[in-house]
């Protein structure tokens, strides 16, 4: 009661403060989602075999889903990731998972960048406490995750609009790499507008596609089905989609279909 009493006087104190945290939407940046990654980048370099990964993700808020070859996953006793040339991962995973496992095929990245219209900088105190202030008091293990994924050289993430961004990083092939294009809970608070704009992107630079010069997009979003959400892989030149997995929206588990 006493609390509750004090409340008011401490917002009006730090009011100006309190709402310059709601300027933009929140941004988990949950790591767990590298789970539903990890998967599809094995999948694609079974298919496209010596081919290293060019990454572009939207909406990558912190950018720590972009540095997922050097997360590693425990499943049923097998370690799936990271590429080499990495000594230790910078974390494991263990989600429940339901169905075949990845193929042991290992993966390598020759470059990563992401875009969000409120990037949080690694390096830039506020953002950090902004991005801790989303974990709950409750699940000390995700931030264990967060701390262990911030340790690592987190790629670029540019702050922009998702569609032009993208229109200009899929302008040309990118001969001898496989580019990966992806998204996890972010498609649904883009404008339709961007959305369109990037969906002729990915469809100009789908025909362009060459097996020298792959590209794929990975979707990790909300369909309005249960449980979970839709983990669909497209790579092109083909253009074929697949629906690999029902993902749980933090990564917690994984189903395959």
């Amino acid at each position: 009661a006493a609390l509750a009493k004090l409340l008011p006087a401490v917002f009006a104190r730090h009011e100006a403060h309190l709402l310059h945290w709601l300027d933009s939407a929140p941004q988990t940046n949950e790591i767990r989602r590298s789970a539903g990654l990890i998967l599809a980048a094995s999948l694609l370099a079974s298919r496209f075999p010596g081919l290293p990964l060019q990454l572009s993700e939207l909406g990558a808020s912190a950018g720590l889903n972009l540095q997922f070859d050097h997360y590693a996953m425990a499943l049923e006793g097998r370690r799936f990731g990271p590429g080499e040339g990495i000594a230790a991962p910078l974390l494991t995973l263990a989600p429940d998972w339901q169905g075949d496992l990845p193929p042991q095929v290992p993966y390598t990245v020759a470059e990563a960048r992401g875009v969000d219209l409120n990037p949080l900088r690694s390096d830039a105190r506020e953002d950090m406490l902004r991005l801790r202030s989303y974990i709950w008091a409750d699940q000390p293990d995700r931030m264990a995750r967060l701390e262990a994924a911030l340790k690592g050289a987190v790629p670029p993430v540019d702050r922009g609009d998702a569609a032009e961004w993208l229109e200009a990083r899929l302008a040309a092939p990118a001969t001898g790499r496989l580019h990966l294009v992806y998204h996890t809970i972010a498609w649904q608070y883009f404008p339709e507008t961007t959305k369109a704009r990037c969906e002729a992107a990915l469809a100009r630079a789908g025909a362009a596609a060459s097996p020298a010069a792959p590209l794929a997009r990975l979707s990790m979003e909300d369909d309005g089905q249960r449980p979970g959400a839709a983990l669909r892989l497209t790579a092109w030149p083909g253009g074929e989609e697949r629906l690999l997995a029902r993902i749980d929206f933090h990564g917690r588990w994984l189903q395959r279909v």
